[in-house]
């Protein structure tokens, strides 16, 4: 029997100990840099630190998928199409029945690359996604009035259904929301 901190422990519990420590350090993430750099001198005793192999690097889809997942993509994309498609909807030539841009032009101008820009700003910068969310769903709600019926009511329906999973984006990881919990 060991006397340590004033308690009597037997040989079989501090082995356990030792064993709870060793897998403690195994888990610790100051020791997977260890590993990643190759120096097993700064390991701590009892544990053993495995030699690092060459690090690959993510394929380009990879990347990709972890750039998307990091901001509102789709959300920013159907508003960008949104504008795109309003902006067609004003240029129509269907037979003999020309839809001109009359004193309104201006508004069928603005409006399509307004909701383009908030878009792509949607994308680019996602710590502003309320912001920019809640303007695509004005503009498109304003584009009824202002852009042959917000483009034939399918460029209004794509930023408008854009505009509101820009606002609902969550952002950030799993993992990051989990430590947030606990």
């Amino acid at each position: 029997m060991l006397l340590t901190g004033g308690a009597a422990m037997t040989d079989e519990e501090t082995t356990q100990d030792a064993q709870r420590r060793d897998r403690r350090g195994a888990e610790d993430p100051s020791l997977r840099a260890i590993r990643a750099e190759g120096a097993d001198a700064a390991a701590p005793d009892g544990v053993e630190v495995a030699e690092a192999g060459p690090v690959e690097e993510p394929a380009p889809e990879h990347r990709f998928r972890s750039w998307r997942r990091q901001r509102p993509f789709v959300g920013g994309l159907l508003v960008a199409l949104g504008g795109i498609e309003m902006f067609f909807s004003g240029q129509l030539d269907i037979g003999h029945l020309h839809i001109q841009l009359g004193i309104e032009g201006l508004q069928a101008t603005i409006i399509p690359v307004a909701l383009l820009l908030l878009g792509l700003l949607a994308i680019t910068m996602p710590a502003h996604h309320v912001f920019y969310g809640i303007l695509a769903v004005v503009v498109a709600i304003y584009s009824l009035i202002g852009v042959n019926l917000g483009g034939f009511l399918v460029g209004m329906l794509l930023a408008g259904t854009g505009g509101v999973l820009v606002v609902a984006w969550m952002g950030g990881s799993r993992a990051k929301r989990e430590e947030k919990t606990s």
